[in-house]
């Protein structure tokens, strides 16, 4: 099939961009339609006929549990955990001396681990947690670059029965206590510094800020990355490398149960307290690795890049864990994608061999502005797939993606999904007719609808909101320490149907792709990562000279959204340039750079209803120039 023989355009004028011949050929689901219809009609049969692929201890006595809606549990009774398939199965046999991490720091210092190598790491490391006091149902703070110590201390808080909460690298001393004291964490894990765009991050410094902040915190262990200069107090704070050099590299892996608590990570809310989803042993595990198997069509000679941080869902589901359950190379890069020149990523994968790449539109928008040009000085020939993740991706990097890094003969596997729902949820296959811009169709035992405020169905094409219609094993089981509020925020507005509320509005079309269109509630997705809009207005309130404060997210070429703010001053003082400096700075530092407004406009009053709510619809819509819709709540 030649490549104009692939692109057809539909009744409703898009594209649809069809696989090849040897991309069909190859692929290991040849038939998607009746493998989700036999997913759907026997739900518990399927995931039970998966989750045998996986080692257990002791096999379940259910495979889901819904007595308690909407709290579902997987695999009850089954024993298992999470490294006895990432780690543990694979010391046996020619897999051990697979090459299980390939490692390239920003100045171009590399590692390698096999899967042997890895095991001894993670003992290693299991060892030192356990020898500090941490036992099995303790969460652990992670607070690193990305390096592989990171996916080490993941692991090695998994083996022992800890729980990890891995915090951003790029976020606040304010932000990481927050964090901390919440989950009364008792041991901090984090690095003297990390490379981003040749500048030394400071990330100790951050700590011993934060901690200063989190009284619960007693043992803090620190990896030597940059070897700057850094403060370390006696009795508290411990250098890696030297209780490396005395720990044992032998482990025995904690039995677990299947619902026992795995990890937390923190996403930001609309009420600008970040919550916790807590994830488990035994779900987690089947679904982020039957997902990575399926949709990227996972190979044995595979060498796999999601050029993500483990600070995010993405890197939690798709470099630490479900590579490695499948027994993946995987590739892990310290630093920024144009550093020290657009060509870095391009270089790396001619290097590596790299055959897949998952990455965001933001980053694909932003190697895009360089052009051509650096790509093809790189022979990246060995792609075969390509993947985006983190928001919807706009046709126009969509086809710039597939046509020059893949060559026109990589399928793009747009996939999306949530840091509640563990991993992909609307994706597409390797054999699946693809649209630019659209996520195409559901998961394997995934049900959708896009419905109205009531519950009802939207008609083809219409916008609705996205809901998910019965539970999967990968979900997230509730917020830690929260229950009441994990009912509120995803299962209220439909608890009659029992149906979860994504927050995200899409639309069908009439071939029954999906279409993504955006958040509904008051979160901003910037370069993928979520920030809510009253966590950066609560940053700006609390600068001595703003009264009131009000964030929304517009439309950026790079970064997908940027933030934009209105800001009202105390009485007696006026906006000015200089301002706006000053409070751009105070809100990095409460949360960090991400969080950085793109503008910041001094207003006299802000649209509010009647009951006091800040009308972020309406300042986005006269941002834009649109109808400002309904104004009948708005106060006079």
């Amino acid at each position: 099939m030649s490549q104009d023989d692939s692109i057809k355009v539909t009744s409703d004028g898009s594209e649809i961009y069809h696989p090849s011949d040897e991309v069909v050929s190859r692929a290991t689901i040849k038939d998607y339609d009746s493998l989700y219809k036999r997913s759907i009609e026997d739900r518990e049969g399927f995931w039970a006929e998966e989750a045998e692929k996986l080692s257990w201890y002791e096999k379940w006595d259910k495979v889901l549990d819904d007595s308690e809606k909407p709290f579902y549990k997987w695999f009850t009774g089954g024993k298992i955990n999470i490294i006895q398939n990432a780690i543990d199965r694979h010391q046996d046999g020619a897999i051990a001396d697979k090459t299980a991490i390939i490692w390239e720091g920003e100045p171009g210092d590399k590692r390698r681990f096999t899967y042997r190598q890895v095991n001894e790491e993670v003992s290693k490391f299991a060892n030192i947690l356990k020898d500090k006091g941490v036992k099995k149902g303790d969460i652990v703070t992670i607070y690193m670059p990305q390096v592989p110590e990171l996916a080490f201390a993941m692991l090695a808080c998994a083996k022992i029965g800890a729980a990890h909460s891995v915090v951003y690298g790029g976020f606040s001393a304010e932000a990481l206590s927050q964090r901390i004291n919440d989950a009364k964490c008792r041991v901090l894990i984090t690095a003297d510094g990390g490379w981003r765009r040749g500048k030394i991050i400071d990330l100790k410094a951050i700590s011993n800020d934060a901690m200063s902040r989190s009284p619960s915190v007693e043992v803090c262990i620190t990896i030597k990355r940059t070897e700057h200069e850094v403060s370390m107090q006696e009795g508290r704070d411990y250098w890696y490398h030297e209780l490396h050099t005395e720990a044992s590299a032998e482990c025995e892996t904690e039995v677990t149960d299947a619902e026992d608590m795995l990890f937390i990570l923190y996403t930001s809310g609309t009420t600008g307290r970040p919550k916790a989803l807590l994830h488990t042993h035994g779900g987690y595990s089947l679904y982020t690795s039957v997902t990575h198997k399926y949709v990227f069509d996972i190979k044995d000679n595979d060498i796999w890049w999601c050029a993500a941080d483990p600070g995010w869902i993405t890197g939690h589901s798709y470099i630490v864990y479900s590579p490695l359950i499948n027994g993946t190379t995987v590739i892990m890069y310290e630093g920024a994608p144009n550093f020290p020149n657009p060509g870095r990523w391009w270089q790396m994968i001619a290097e590596y061999k790299v055959t897949i790449l998952y990455t965001s539109p933001t980053a694909i928008r932003g190697l895009m502005r360089f052009g051509d040009k650096w790509p093809e000085k790189h022979d990246i020939s060995s792609l075969r797939l390509l993947g985006s993740v983190g928001e919807p991706i706009n046709p126009e990097a969509w086809k710039w993606y597939h046509r020059v890094i893949g060559n026109e003969t990589c399928p793009i596997m747009d996939t999306w999904w949530q840091t509640e729902t563990g991993g992909f949820m609307i994706t597409p296959l390797p054999i699946t007719p693809l649209k630019p811009g659209s996520a195409t169709k559901p998961f394997f035992g995934i049900e959708i609808a896009v419905v109205d405020d009531n519950g009802n169905e939207v008609a083809v094409g219409e916008e609705g909101k996205l809901v998910l219609k019965a539970p999967w094993p990968g979900m997230a089981r509730t917020i830690y320490g929260d229950d009441e509020r994990f009912r509120e925020v995803y299962w209220k507005d439909y608890e009659k149907q029992g149906w979860y509320k994504t927050g995200d509005s899409a639309r069908i079309d009439s071939d029954g792709y999906v279409w993504i269109i955006g958040r509904i509630d008051d979160v901003i997705k910037v370069s993928g990562y979520r920030l809510g809009t009253a966590e950066i207005e609560s940053a700006l309130v609390s600068h001595d000279a703003v009264s009131e404060a009000a964030a929304i997210g517009l439309p950026h070429e790079l970064k997908g959204n940027a933030i934009h703010t209105f800001v009202i001053l105390r009485e007696g003082l006026e906006g000015s340039d200089k301002l706006a400096e000053e409070l751009g700075q105070h809100v990095r530092s409460e949360i960090g750079p991400i969080a950085r407004p793109e503008s910041i406009e001094f207003v006299d009053s802000l649209p509010k209803t009647r009951s006091g709510k800040i009308m972020r619809r309406v300042l986005k819509a006269r941002a834009l120039g649109e109808d400002e819709g309904d104004l009948s709540t708005l106060e006079e």
